[in-house]
């Protein structure tokens, strides 16, 4: 018998960490906007009730928001990342492995519960992740990977299953996935979906009964494997190891146009010093570095799009090699009478730092480079990210985002704490 797999999806999350301090907003409409403040990328249940979709700029649905009084926030990605990383963390005290599969989802390995009530220990781990961190989740339980997001995105339908559904029933599973269209079913794409339907084939139900020949004729391998997992036969179980990444991004809009030179390899340096900590958090190191910068299309105004590489001889993760990288490649790829409105740096080629040797004998290689770098990560992960930082970045931040509406980072500034006044 397949064991059980979990799949725990954090209801509306960003919008949950929003009302974690602020109990009041409970039952009331709620969204939070995006980087600059642009689009919706989150939406309590009244707002999705309402009509506005996700992705939709703010500017179009400002009426609404003033009409239904609607709380707006601006994204806090440091108060929603901590907050995961509780949620992971009180996970743990529950079942033997798990995988964290993005910030609001989690795979449980429910391995060694097949003989007892797998449903009431979902909901026991749904309550404890309430009551120890105050986010409502939807569980979902399956033989494999895909039913389990199946059944998690059923306990979010149907309220009559009170956040909870099950499927390791064979019969459960075949009339629910009657009930759901073959597009909702995880993996399955608009453009798959669209000759999956030309075929006949609507609901979870009919793909699962597909010749996996077929199967594999529209979507490949993956749509095969799909069909597999949908009968229950599992074909990947819960990923202990994060995968290495072969890419590594910090991009921003600005929150105002830039102009000056100086501004915009400034941003980009900055940028590219985010993206050196992240880095050495994944124990990487990058072979290439890009930059890119652009204006916004959307406006009546010239228009220009640039970018910039260079290869990294030797492979580095040092804040200093890739600022001054990302420096020389701002200036080669920007021109003058431009308003610049994003601009972003790219690290490709990554490999694990351990497994690099040196492969070129005449790179210049900086001395001491790993201690200084750990030290200064240290400190800054003690006191507070930017408390130590290279010298030419401490230059005020004319491109900072545009966030009127941040809430305080409750959980990782001592000077943000929540007051309780007696």
């Amino acid at each position: 018998m397949p064991q059980p797999i979990g799949l725990i999806d954090g209801n509306n999350f960003y919008v949950s960490c929003e009302r974690i301090f602020k109990p009041a907003l409970e039952g009331v409409p709620v969204l939070v906007m995006s980087n600059n403040d642009g689009c919706v990328i989150a939406r309590s249940q009244e707002v999705k009730a309402l009509g506005i979709k996700m992705g939709v700029p703010v500017f179009q649905v400002r009426d609404l928001i003033e009409q239904h009084g609607i709380h707006t926030f601006s994204a806090n990605f440091s108060l929603y990342g901590d907050i995961s990383r509780r949620v992971n963390s009180l996970l743990g005290r529950y079942v033997r492995d798990l995988e964290v599969y993005s910030i609001d989802e989690s795979f449980l390995n429910l391995a060694g519960f097949e003989n007892r009530a797998i449903e009431s220990y979902a909901r026991e781990i749904r309550s404890a992740v309430k009551r120890g961190t105050g986010i409502p989740t939807c569980i979902g339980v399956g033989p494999s990977k895909t039913l389990a997001k199946l059944a998690n995105a059923a306990a979010k339908k149907f309220s009559s299953l009170n956040g909870v559904c099950v499927l390791m029933d064979e019969a459960a599973r075949r009339d629910l996935m009657s009930e759901f269209p073959v597009g909702d079913v995880w993996g399955v794409g608009p453009r798959t979906t669209e000759k999956l339907m030309q075929a006949g084939i609507a609901t979870a139900a009919e793909l699962q009964e597909l010749d996996r020949r077929t199967a594999r004729q529209i979507g490949g391998v993956v749509l095969g494997r799909l069909v597999l997992e949908l009968r229950g036969i599992p074909c990947g179980g819960i990923n202990l190891i994060e995968p290495q990444r072969k890419s590594l991004a910090v991009t921003r809009s600005f929150g105002s146009a830039l102009r000056g030179r100086d501004e915009v390899s400034t941003a980009l340096a900055a940028f590219a010093s985010r993206a050196a900590e992240k880095l050495r958090q994944h124990g990487l190191v990058a072979g290439h570095l890009q930059v890119f910068m652009h204006t916004g299309f959307w406006k009546d105004a010239p228009q220009y799009s640039g970018s910039a590489s260079m290869t990294l001889a030797p492979m580095t993760a040092d804040s200093r090699s890739l600022l001054a990288g990302a420096r020389a490649c701002a200036w080669q790829s920007w021109r003058p009478g431009y308003d610049y409105v994003k601009a972003g740096v790219i690290l490709t080629d990554l490999h694990r730092a351990i497994n690099i040797s040196p492969s070129d004998l005449f790179a210049v290689q900086k001395p001491h480079s790993e201690t200084l770098m750990a030290t200064m990560d240290k400190i800054n992960a003690r006191f507070g990210r930017g408390t130590l930082r290279l010298a030419s970045l401490n230059m005020p931040p004319q491109w900072k985002m545009k966030q009127a509406q941040l809430a305080p980072r409750y959980t990782t500034r001592m000077d943000e704490l929540a007051l309780v006044r007696a």
